[in-house]
């Protein structure tokens, strides 16, 4: 007997650590959207065009992803408010779980930025952990750390939004920029090695010659130039689906088109997936 009293009153004990966690966490807004800026870092348009992507995200696919921005965390950790957001706002709908919250806090001068995306349990699959603290650390940081938080979060949204619709997996978005890491590096020492050739030419006094006319020559900065301006071309072909507007969501980024307005938060839950960091 005594053994169930002890567990009742741990329960009890536990749900009332919830509620008040709970009254720690802002309210469901009201009316309803998915663009919640508590700091004023974003100008009105900006919030708007952001709202206006992310609504004909869950229009079009059921999936919400819900951008809280704030001052400070209430004592909590990044992780543990971005999922009681999460819960207590319902982020994504019931059943299916598929709710993102994006919750960032500016840097101030006496305080480093932060910043955490939190996924629902049906959300996992798509978006894992690895990817996430991808996402955080290349795609959205560089942003913040000169100030840009619209471009930031407008980038990233638009990566998250081609990875749930499956433009592309998990898995293919680890390996390219893998791949792009050890291209760049290549193309490195490529420019290297073709600036070593252009002084070696340049001290002689000579000139690559142009087989295919027979006539003319071209310096060898000519050459590197023209090597540079192809690589750079076949870059931009190969990796423009990660680009900010580019691929199949390049249209969320604008503020018109139909669709409506957010018609509110489907009661979503949340498993403690997820990835931060600071800057």
């Amino acid at each position: 007997m005594k053994k169930y009293f002890v567990l009742l009153v741990v329960l009890l004990l536990s749900n009332c650590h919830f509620a008040i966690a709970q009254k720690d966490i802002p309210d469901r807004p009201s009316p309803p959207k998915l663009v919640n800026d508590f700091t004023g870092i974003l100008s009105s348009a900006e919030t708007h065009t952001l709202e206006q992507k992310l609504v004909t995200f869950n229009n079009e696919t059921s999936n919400q992803i819900a951008i809280v921005i704030v001052n400070d965390f209430a004592g909590y950790q990044k992780e543990q408010y971005a999922d009681l957001i999460g819960e207590k706002w319902g982020v994504g709908y019931k059943g299916k779980n598929n709710g993102v919250v994006l919750l960032v806090k500016p840097k101030t001068e006496t305080e480093k930025g932060e910043t955490f995306i939190a996924t629902g349990y049906g959300l996992e699959g798509a978006l894992p952990d690895a990817v996430l603290k991808r996402l955080v650390e290349e795609e959205m940081i560089p942003f913040f750390k000169t100030d840009r938080y619209y471009q930031g979060l407008d980038h990233t949204t638009d990566i998250i939004m081609k990875l749930v619709a499956g433009e592309f997996t998990a898995d293919e978005y680890l390996g390219n920029r893998d791949v792009l890491k050890g291209l760049f590096f290549v193309f490195l020492i490529l420019v290297l090695f073709i600036a070593f050739v252009y002084r070696k030419l340049k001290m002689a006094n000579v000139k690559v010659k142009n087989y295919s006319s027979g006539h003319h020559g071209i310096s060898a900065m000519q050459l590197l130039m023209f090597l540079l301006e192809a690589d750079k071309g076949r870059e931009k072909g190969k990796w423009g689906s990660f680009n900010s507007g580019g691929g199949l969501f390049g249209g969320f980024g604008g503020s018109g088109g139909g669709g409506g307005g957010f018609g509110g938060f489907g009661g979503g839950s949340f498993g403690g997936g997820g990835a931060g960091g600071s800057w």
